[in-house]
C-alpha cells in the first residue's frame, strides 16, 4: 500500500493508541492483516506523518530487505514472528561446538511464532550454490513454531516445502550444496540489507520484510489500522474523482502533490 503523506508540514506527534489487551499472538495474528510496504509505512517510511512511529532513521539504518531478496510463496500472503538468528558457513576444523540442533533448541525456546533470519557466510564462488535450507530442515523447523524463513543466499526443496506453509525470502534457488556448519545462534546477522537481532519482530510477504522492536508491536498495530481507514478514505476520493483539478484537491500538500506552501 503506497500512501500519499505530508511532507511540508512541520514534524508531527506520534500517535500510538496502546490500549490493547490482546496477547502478543494475538497482536501479531492481527498484524498478518496489514501488507508489509503499510507495516513499514507506520515504522518508519514517512517520519512527518502522524501515525508513523519513526523507530528508525528511514535510509540511514538497514530495518528493510532491499531487492536482492525474492518471495518464493506469494499465494502465502503475510507472515510475521519473533526473530531467531543463526549463521552457517563452511565447516571450520578448530570449532565444532554448534549445529542445527542449536537451531531448533534456539526455536523452541522463542515466544512463537517464529521467523528464522539465516545469515549465509560463505565464499564468493560458491556462495549462489548453497541450497542451505531444504524439506528436512524446514520440517524440523516448522514442528517448534517456525513460519517462515529469510536468508541472504539460496535454499532447495522449493517444491517440498511449498505445501508445508512456511514462507521464504531468499536470494534465489539452486538444488545441491556441501558440507556446511552452524558458526552462531541468536546473534545479530544482516540479510538483504536488513540488520536483525534476536527477538526483534519480522513482518514480511512478496514485497520483502522489515523489522521492529517486539515492544512496540501493539503500536504497529494500532497506527496500521488507523492508517488503512485514512488510505480507505483516500482512494474512495480517487475513485469519485472526475478531473485534474479533483486530483489535485485530494493531492494537495502531499507527496505526490502540490505543496501547501507554493
Amino acid at each position: 500500500m503506497t500512501v500519499l503523506f505530508p511532507t511540508s508540514s512541520p514534524q508531527a506527534p506520534r500517535k500510538e493508541r496502546c490500549t490493547s489487551t490482546r496477547s502478543p499472538q494475538e497482536t501479531l495474528e492481527a498484524l498478518n492483516h496489514f501488507d508489509t510496504p503499510t507495516i513499514t509505512n507506520v515504522v518508519a517510511t514517512y517520519p512527518t506523518h502522524p501515525l508513523c512511529l519513526g523507530l528508525y532513521n528511514p535510509w540511514a539504518v538497514n530495518w528493510y530487505t532491499d531487492q536482492s531478496i525474492k518471495c518464493m510463496y506469494p499465494e502465502l500472503g503475510r507472515t510475521v514472528g519473533y526473530a531467531v538468528t543463526c549463521v552457517f558457513g563452511l565447516p571450520e576444523p578448530g570449532f565444532k561446538n554448534l549445529s542445527f540442533i542449536d537451531v531448533i533448541d534456539a526455536l523452541d525456546e522463542s515466544p512463537g511464532p517464529t521467523i528464522l533470519v539465516i545469515r549465509q557466510n560463505f565464499p564468493e564462488e560458491i556462495a549462489g550454490k548453497v541450497g542451505l535450507a531444504g524439506g528436512n530442515m524446514t520440517a524440523s523447523a516448522k514442528a517448534v513454531g517456525c513460519v517462515g524463513v529469510v536468508s541472504n543466499g539460496p535454499s532447495r526443496d522449493i517444491h517440498e516445502i511449498r505445501p508445508m506453509e512456511v514462507q521464504y525470502l531468499l536470494s534465489g534457488v539452486t538444488p545441491g550444496h556441501g558440507d556446511q556448519a552452524v558458526h552462531a545462534v541468536n546473534v545479530p546477522v544482516s540479510v538483504g540489507g536488513m540488520d536483525v537481532a534476536p527477538g526483534e519482530i519480522i513482518h514480511m510477504d512478496e514485497n520483502g520484510a522489515c523489522k521492529f522492536p517486539a515492544d512496540r508491536m501493539d503500536a504497529v498495530l494500532e497506527n496500521a489500522t488507523a492508517l488503512a481507514e485514512e488510505e480507505e478514505e483516500r482512494i474512495d476520493a480517487f475513485e469519485r474523482a472526475r478531473s485534474a483539478d479533483d486530483i489535485k484537491v485530494i493531492l494537495g500538500g502531499h507527496s505526490y502533490g502540490k505543496k501547501e506552501d507554493e
